[in-house]
């Protein structure tokens, strides 16, 4: 309950700066690739329940919805790069933590096509949570192309949750802490 209450008022205090931040972002991307700027994809949610995560554009429209680590890093635009590199691409996520699909922290949602880590947070119980902007293997530098190792990290995270390591999971992400998926 707690954290539910974190991730709602959080959220609502950022929203309004994260808007803005993402229309310059917006006009960034169109001048870079000529394409919506907005991106959602279907991803695993809590209890293995589909849900949209949107994000801002990072990669040209007809790159295939894969994995960043499945992708050639040549496909992120110039300034995806930038978006990456700063989590600027993370901010819509606000609308998915305003909608109660996923949390500001917690293992971050896969894609339905990546069934070993699906199947290892499957059988580790990791599921049971809701899916994070950011989480404790984020910021450990681990990402989804090692997928039982994040499975681990994310179970762990999950058998002991706590609003204190929530926020130093926020505050190490704030000041750029981890990185996002690497692209192969």
């Amino acid at each position: 309950m707690t954290k539910r209450f974190m991730d709602i008022t959080v959220s609502l205090l950022l929203f309004v700066p994260a808007l803005l931040i993402c229309l310059i972002a917006s006009l960034a991307i169109f001048i870079d690739i000529r394409a919506n700027p907005v991106f959602t994809q279907r991803r695993v949610g809590r209890n293995r329940r589909p849900f949209t995560l949107v994000k801002m554009r990072t990669m040209p429209p007809d790159t295939p919805h894969l994995a960043s680590h499945q992708v050639g890093a040549a496909a992120i635009s110039r300034t995806g790069t930038v978006l990456r590199r700063l989590k600027i691409d993370e901010l819509p996520q606000l609308w998915c933590v305003l909608r109660g699909e996923m949390s500001l922290v917690g293992p971050r949602p896969c894609l339905e096509s990546q069934t070993e880590l699906v199947a290892e947070r499957d059988r580790l119980g990791v599921f049971h949570i809701r899916p994070g902007i950011t989480g404790l293997a984020q910021i450990q530098g681990v990402d989804m192309s090692t997928p039982v190792k994040l499975a681990q990290i994310d179970a762990a995270y999950a058998a002991n949750p706590s609003v204190m390591a929530d926020i130093s999971i926020l505050v190490r992400t704030a000041i750029g802490g981890g990185r996002g998926d690497a692209a192969a």
